[in-house]
């Protein structure tokens, strides 16, 4: 990974720090994305100081408004002649139903409306720097979802997890339709599915969950397991030509029959691209 430049959102814990540290050990030039300008610090002091890579770095944005995308993405190509590996894996889970500054349902927003503006802003870039490769972290909660047109935003009947898992069938059907697009160009799209992962982000969820949060981490996997997916995507040589492919456990795996509905493919990204004002086709 040497030479390589790569920006990972969500980076400041979790699997997303796992990944940051993975890439710098390889030699590779990391950019973090936090929330949290002292967190965002810390992050990276820690991985100079574990890896010997003094090549990381830190921007902070709060992916849930599109401005803090927008201006994220300028403040990259600002500082940065290069973008190889894009891993769009900031995200998040709400109780209750909550609306971003942009009016729109948090989950939606951060976890799949995120991913498509960033990703469009850091497009040229990708393809001007190839070969590159965009890898978007979903999860199995997918598996369980559809896309629901009439109610997307939860207006009518909130759910945590419905909102949760159409937003990461979101992700998978935004990298299928990706990469059809990406064909020939240089840049690859894939997912993954990083495992169920003892981070932050149950506790986060509520009171029970934060209660709870110690046992079901029991049973979790750690987050540098988590972030192997993620790691091997970016930088093994054997799937540089590997596009619009779902990865568990670093394999090749079928995703929910409901993702492969190109239809539906079609119509969330034309959706996906007039609410965050983008001209991709």
């Amino acid at each position: 990974m040497k030479g390589k430049t790569c920006l990972i959102t969500g980076a400041t814990q979790g699997v997303g720090f796992a990944t940051a540290k993975a890439l710098s050990a390889m030699g590779a030039r990391v950019v973090l994305v936090g929330r949290d300008a002292a967190r965002a610090a810390r992050s990276v002091a820690t991985i100079k100081s574990e890896t010997g890579n003094d090549a990381v770095s830190f921007l902070v944005a709060d992916l849930s408004s599109f401005e803090a995308v927008r201006a994220l993405a300028q403040s990259f190509k600002n500082a940065h002649s290069h973008l190889n590996v894009l891993v769009n894996n900031a995200g998040g889970m709400s109780r209750r139903r909550k609306v971003t500054s942009d009016n729109f349902e948090l989950s939606w927003k951060l976890n799949h409306l995120a991913y498509f503006l960033l990703t469009a802003q850091l497009l040229p870039l990708l393809k001007a720097s190839s070969p590159s490769r965009i890898i978007n972290v979903a999860s199995t909660a997918h598996y369980r979802a559809q896309i629901d047109f009439d109610d997307l935003q939860g207006e009518k009947k909130y759910s945590m997890w419905k909102a949760y898992g159409q937003s990461k069938l979101a992700n998978v059907m935004f990298t299928y339709a990706l990469a059809r697009r990406l064909e020939g160009s240089g840049v690859t799209a894939n997912c993954v599915h990083p495992g169920v992962v003892a981070t932050g982000f149950v506790a986060n969820i509520g009171p029970l969950e934060k209660l709870l949060a110690p046992l079901i981490n029991l049973v979790m996997i750690s987050p540098d397991e988590g972030a192997k997916t993620s790691v091997y995507l970016a930088s093994a040589p054997g799937v540089a030509s590997v596009n619009g492919t779902y990865f568990d456990k670093q394999q090749p795996t079928r995703t929910s029959k409901a993702s492969y509905d190109e239809a539906v493919q079609e119509r969330l990204w034309a959706l996906s691209a007039q609410q965050t004002g983008v001209d991709a086709k």
